[in-house]
């Protein structure tokens, strides 16, 4: 292999892939997670309504897994992981706020000034804008803190990421697909009705499931301006050796990257960077009653497009093995079948790479490292 670490793109959302992520920074790849900028619920929802800004909250979980598996977890993670109380009221959640931002926390103290002055400041900034009725209820404290970054560096989401990284002392990269503020994502599902948000994609009933997806879109719902991608995800992808899809939630965090404006220009310019499917372990609450096969071919049909039926969607696909002949379930979910997979490779040209990638000790989830060996190993094949 040349001098140099793998360059790889991994394409997720919130914690499907991070064991992947911890395993590849630990590997020493010099990494890049692409996450979506169109997250509607949870305490990022509240940022986002507040400050018309898009949602930090997969930006920084994302960064702290990097943080994490580059082996800096120490007190700047922690207090971007703290949380403040739900259950306890408002005005304690305030309370505990006030107690982050006087600097009074130990962990807090025990920086370098410099350091927890800069965290200090931003949350102070974070707190003169908020209006006096804001939900701090589950609130993050990194949100908040990046949240400051970002009202510090004029509205400017990659800079205050920057500075988060600088505050972490990471190499590895992370950037939001698009970096508009009102990226909505809907689905159609099966009876024609059109459904909005991203969790709402992500938590459909029973009914809803029966009828399946049959289309997603990406809108700039106040400006009716077409999503157009982070211009750093663009360079990214164009120096990639591998650029990977997944694992995550299928219609609400790996397919809609592909709808954002210059993104699969991108990846068909980049002709010799491996494009790896990481198909997941279980059904979720978007693809029940679906298999591996047929979402790989929505993932195909889609970029197909835009990029025209000559250049392959896919170079690679991780196919977990199927050890059972009859439906078997982890929680509320079955294991994902393969379906007409082996087929669809052969039809597509993708190599199917079929292995047991669940790990051992955490039932339905991958086991990060056996992924990254597969993904490095694609590697050392294109660049040695």
């Amino acid at each position: 292999m040349r001098d140099r670490a793998p360059r790889i793109v991994l394409f997720s959302g919130g914690t499907a892939c991070r064991s992947t992520n911890i395993a590849l920074s630990r590997h020493g790849a010099t990494l890049t997670r692409i996450v979506p900028a169109w997250d509607s619920g949870g305490s990022s929802r509240v940022i986002r309504e507040t400050f018309r800004m898009l949602p930090v909250g997969d930006i920084r979980q994302a960064l702290m897994t990097m943080a994490h598996g580059e082996g800096k977890a120490g007190d700047v993670v922690k207090i971007f992981n703290a949380r403040l109380s739900s259950a306890l009221g408002q005005a304690e959640a305030a309370e505990e706020f006030r107690y982050f931002a006087s600097g009074d926390h130990p962990l807090l103290q025990r920086m370098e000034p410099a350091q927890a002055g800069t965290i200090l400041h931003y949350l102070d900034l974070f707190g003169s804008a908020i209006p006096a009725d804001f939900d701090f209820g589950n609130g993050s404290i990194g949100n908040f803190i990046l949240t400051g970054a970002y009202l510090a560096h004029d509205n400017d989401i990659n800079a205050a990421i920057l500075e988060f990284r600088r505050l972490l002392g990471i190499n590895g990269h992370v950037w939001p697909s698009s970096i508009q503020p009102d990226v909505e994502l809907s689905a159609r599902l099966g009876s024609g009705h059109e459904v909005f948000g991203q969790h709402v994609v992500t938590s459909l009933d029973a009914e809803e499931v029966a009828l399946g997806i049959t289309d997603i879109s990406l809108t700039a719902r106040n400006t009716g301006e077409v999503v157009r991608a982070n211009p750093l995800i663009l360079g990214a992808i164009a120096h990639a050796d591998a650029i990977v899809f997944g694992p995550g939630s299928f219609y609400s965090s790996i397919l809609p990257h592909l709808l954002v404006q210059g993104v699969v220009q991108a990846l068909a310019a980049n002709r010799t960077a491996r494009r790896i499917f990481v198909g997941n372990i279980l059904e979720c609450a978007e693809t029940r009653g679906t298999n591996l096969a047929e979402l790989v071919s929505v993932f195909t049909e889609r970029f197909s497009r835009v990029a025209g039926e000559n250049v392959p969607a896919l170079t690679n696909i991780l196919v977990n093995r199927e050890l059972f002949p009859f439906a078997k379930t982890v929680g509320r979910f079955r294991y994902l079948r393969e379906g007409r997979i082996e087929a669809l490779g052969r039809e597509t040209g993708a190599e199917m790479l079929l292995s047991e990638f669940e790990d051992a000790w955490s039932r339905g989830q991958h086991d990060g490292e056996e992924v990254a060996s597969i993904i490095l190993s694609l590697v050392k094949q294109h660049i040695g």
